[in-house]
């Protein structure tokens, strides 16, 4: 029996709102992810919201659902790349 894909990596992999470059959450370098995720929300026609929140969205989507499953070293990269995509969008840091 095929392993079944949870509803939440199919999400990620086929998000009906952004087009997401290929293992984009498992790049080691912060900035890299930030402008991939800017770059396919701008992108993106089908979008709800700004381009700054769907990408802010998708990232956090990605770390809450992978959860403990996450390794720390990945799950800082993903908590800096927050931080590079606000910057990416003259946000504040929060």
């Amino acid at each position: 029996m095929p392993k079944q894909k949870k509803w939440s990596q199919e999400v990620t992999e086929k998000s009906d709102a952004l087009d997401l470059e290929e293992n984009v959450f498992e790049a080691d370098d912060p900035r890299k992810i930030a402008r991939s995720l800017k770059k396919s929300a701008e992108a993106s026609d089908r979008r709800k919201s700004s381009p700054f929140r769907s990408a802010m969205s998708m990232l956090t989507f990605y770390v809450n659902r992978a959860g403990t499953k996450l390794p720390q070293k990945q799950k800082r990269v993903l908590e800096r790349a927050k931080d590079e995509l606000r910057e990416l969008y003259g946000r504040k840091p929060s």
